[in-house]
């Protein structure tokens, strides 16, 4: 009985050991992505638990009519899938502004030749994949559907790579 209990007890922490993840008190870097227009996300992750975080970002977008600035927060947990490679997804909501060039023929909203700016809200998930090297670096590849609330009331999607320090 000695023998099976102590084998037991050894698969379980050797499993345990197997699916622990070590996730970076601090992470900062860059996140590009393509939301209705390319654009880079100044991105900053910090640890929270044993296998949640919260991240934050500021991100900006350009298409040929408009740009706009984004701020986002996003609560995730993470699993470990092996080794250093992570796959994380979480909620998340944020704000941003978002300003038209109405000038030109092809606009295509409408013929108004005028500049226009507004403020809009969203709310957020995340879904993705990353990989956390022996080295400070950690890379992802993820998504993030978005339904805006004000600016233009449709759901988008985000999809992003980003490369970040970790210390």
């Amino acid at each position: 009985m000695k023998k099976a209990f102590f084998l037991f007890t050894v698969i379980t922490a050797l499993s345990w050991q197997a699916n622990s993840q070590e996730i970076s008190k601090n992470a900062i870097g860059l996140r590009f992505g393509e939301s209705d227009g390319f654009g880079p996300e100044v991105n900053y992750q910090r640890h929270l638990g044993d296998n949640n975080r919260l991240e934050l970002g500021l991100a900006f977008h350009s298409e040929k009519h408009w740009d706009a600035i984004k701020l986002v927060g996003i609560y995730q947990w993470i699993w470990n899938i092996d080794g250093g490679f992570n796959w994380y997804a979480g909620p998340g909501a944020g704000v941003g502004i978002v300003n038209y060039d109405k000038k030109g023929d092809d606009y295509p909203f409408d013929n108004d030749r005028y500049d226009d700016s507004e403020a809009f809200a969203f709310i957020t998930g995340d879904i993705g994949i990353e990989y956390n090297f022996d080295f400070p670096l950690l890379i992802s590849l993820d998504m993030r559907p978005q339904f805006n609330l004000g600016y233009r009331d449709d759901i988008s999607f985000d999809v992003g790579l980003a490369a970040r320090y970790q210390f």
